[in-house]
């Protein structure tokens, strides 16, 4: 991808699921981004897996360039151990094994907070944080340096549940609340209060785009595109993840991700939020009028704008960014 095509430039903070590596396939498709750096929260990984998949990853679109650091902060309420083992399955892949493994020294050694504050001091203009796990490396940056948050053009977020159930189902918790939030809802809370452009991508809107089998008809339709083929196996891989009655895998990261070039195909209601940090609704996020806490809440997305669009950049999208490789990179 020419660089000068790159206009909004981008930090990406994940935690190594399934859907934040395809939010990063889709991320380095889109033109209009400048990846400046990639962090990865230990939350629904193990962190050196989930590193490779993202070295891997950047590679194979050819921008290899781009800075990994890992966070060293383990959270309050951790993920399933068999979520998080997902990245090892993903890094077996044919398609993974043949790329070349990670290179010593490919990462920066130092925690994700450090670097990501080193990045926006960096940054010649404000940069568009795009978090798809939990928020604690924002805000343990923002800790560190609260003079970056003016360095920060718009955070995009996916989590949170304000007028729907959550998707947390453990002893401790009621059911309200969101995955990303549950992990750290100390975090969460003090997001708040750094009354950041925020878009939160909840999963009121998030609940309207399942992982079907519709869907993945249609990739499957344009498996002889490579990033077709590598996102579909890739889902293929979240239809047993979570073998219980009640639990969907939705494109939770993905829709986030896709804001970031489609925000016409959402509707967003701004609203004043809560966070609740501790007891049995922890990490549940709330209307409440009179919090100062503004943020924009992503409520409705135009589905079938959302899945062309998809199938758009992971097919002759993609292709095309491929072909525009050098052949060592593709």
């Amino acid at each position: 991808m020419a660089n000068s095509t790159l206009q909004l430039p981008v930090l990406f903070d994940h935690d190594g699921g399934v859907d934040d590596f395809l939010s990063l396939l889709l991320l380095l498709t889109m033109p209009q981004v400048e990846l400046l750096g990639v962090s990865i929260t230990p939350a629904d990984c193990y962190p050196e897996a989930a590193l490779e998949t993202t070295s891997k990853l950047l590679h194979l679109l050819g921008q290899p360039q781009v800075p990994v650091s890992v966070g060293q902060y383990y959270g309050i309420n951790a993920f399933p151990s068999a979520w998080r083992a997902q990245p090892r399955m993903l890094n077996a892949f044919p398609g993974l094994l043949a790329l070349p493994p990670l290179a010593e020294g490919r990462a920066d050694l130092r925690p994700s907070p450090e670097v990501l504050c080193a990045q926006l001091s960096a940054a010649s203009q404000p940069v568009t944080v795009l978090l798809t796990g939990p928020c604690s490396t924002l805000v343990q940056a923002l800790a560190l340096e609260p003079r970056l948050a003016s360095r920060i053009g718009h955070v995009v977020w996916m989590g949170g549940a304000v007028d729907v159930p959550g998707n947390v189902r453990t002893y401790n918790q009621n059911g309200t609340a969101e995955w990303n939030v549950f992990w750290d809802p100390l975090a969460a809370q003090q997001l708040l209060t750094y009354e950041l452009p925020l878009t939160l991508i909840p999963l009121d809107v998030t609940n309207q785009v399942p992982v079907n089998m519709a869907f993945l008809r249609q990739l499957a339709a344009q498996a002889g595109q490579p990033l077709s083929h590598l996102a579909g196996q890739f889902w293929a891989t979240t239809v047993a993840t979570i073998p219980t009655y009640e639990y969907t895998y939705f494109m939770w990261d993905v829709l986030a991700t896709s804001y970031l070039a489609i925000p016409e195909a959402f509707e967003v209601e701004t609203l004043e939020l809560a966070v609740v940090a501790t007891g049995a609704q922890a990490g549940r996020t709330l209307r409440q009028p009179g919090s100062g806490h503004w943020v924009q809440v992503a409520k409705h997305v135009d589905t079938a704008a959302f899945y062309t669009y998809l199938l758009q950049q992971f097919g002759p999208v993609g292709s095309q960014v491929m072909a525009s490789l050098p052949s060592a990179a593709s």
